[in-house]
């Protein structure tokens, strides 16, 4: 059985438009990087989830391989998987097994911005396993997490890739507590983090020798010329990647290489550039386990489980809603300090 529900804004080129007018007027200049994502950088991303030196999807695939059956029982073997950001479910596949084999799986949900994705995802899962049910679910998760349906007999919900890291503290922190309040007794959230290490390896996971990710970086300009009439020249900026330490964060960036005006027909507006103006385009945080324990538990949850790839890159996490006590007891310790 597949249902499918469509939830999306009515005008997403109003939401567009709005985003990136706000963002070009900041300073610094900031373009959100759920922009990256047209079709040829949906093609580049996949690129660069196989290249050398990106490892991040390598490591969580490593993870869900060797260890799905014993996140599964972790969890307490729920009915429901529900993955945010879904996509074709490559990884999730290991998931979906695991609970087959342990006689709980009933019914997936993904969801997913892209209904054409989320429409061929569904019918090669069905056939895949017999007796499954999918309520798949089209629309911007980070908005619309309420739509997420509830079940009987404890959902699994799985945010991978690594996509936490994408978000500042606050918007991190205000998300994962939405999440908590949504979650009913026996729900887990399944979290996929990249973890601190070498400063080298880092940016070279963001900067690879081949140009792959300076070429998806710079694609946003590209979808920006396409869809607002703008006219950025792709050879004026360059890719600039590098890890604040003081952050525990890589800043993904494009430099401006000459002084430069960007016209945006469809927004009546001129933007102005220096040379060597640096607009940033994505944050990519990395986490330790203790660190991760301290975002939980502001965001009212307690982690449950930890599950690292062999080499240490990597880490899925369980996590639930913490009880009313520890909660209160978390937030009176925080107010004694403030």
């Amino acid at each position: 059985m597949i249902a499918i529900e469509v939830h999306l804004d009515a005008d997403t080129a109003a939401t567009m438009a709005r985003d990136v007018r706000t963002g070009l007027t900041m300073q610094p200049k900031e373009l959100a990087p759920k922009y990256f994502y047209d079709e040829r950088g949906s093609q580049l991303f996949e690129q660069i989830t196989e290249l050398p030196e990106y490892y991040p999807t390598r490591a969580e695939r490593s993870i869900l391989t060797a260890r799905a059956t014993e996140i599964v029982a972790a969890a307490g073997r729920p009915q429901t998987l529900v993955e945010l950001g879904s996509g074709s479910a490559a990884k999730t596949r290991h998931l979906l097994s695991a609970m087959r084999d342990a006689g709980c799986l009933r019914t997936y949900v993904p969801v997913d911005i892209s209904e054409e994705i989320t429409h061929e995802t569904a019918e090669c899962l069905v056939e895949e396993y017999p007796g499954l049910v999918v309520r798949g679910l089209v629309c911007d998760f980070e908005h619309h997490l309420e739509r997420i349906p509830d079940s009987v007999g404890g959902r699994l919900i799985a945010f991978l890739g690594g996509t936490i890291g994408n978000l500042y503290p606050a918007a991190r922190r205000e998300f994962l507590a939405r999440l908590a309040t949504l979650m009913a007794p026996g729900d887990q959230l399944l979290l996929g983090t990249d973890l601190v290490k070498q400063t080298e390896r880092l940016e070279a996971a963001y900067d690879d020798a081949e140009g792959v990710t300076a070429e998806f970086n710079k694609n946003v300009l590209q979808v920006l010329n396409r869809e607002l009439d703008a006219d950025f020249d792709l050879d004026g900026f360059e890719h600039v990647a590098r890890y604040d330490q003081d952050e525990a964060r890589m800043d993904i960036r494009l430099r401006s290489l000459a002084e430069q005006r960007v016209r945006l027909d469809s927004l009546d507006l001129e933007v102005e550039f220096v040379a060597g103006e640096e607009m940033r385009t994505e944050i990519s945080a990395k986490f330790t386990r203790e660190r991760l324990c301290g975002v939980y538990e502001e965001a009212g949850m307690e982690m449950n489980g930890w599950f690292v790839d062999g080499a240490g890159d990597y880490a899925l996490s369980l996590a639930s809603p913490a009880s009313a006590a520890k909660v209160a007891h978390t937030q009176s310790a925080r107010a004694s300090t403030s």
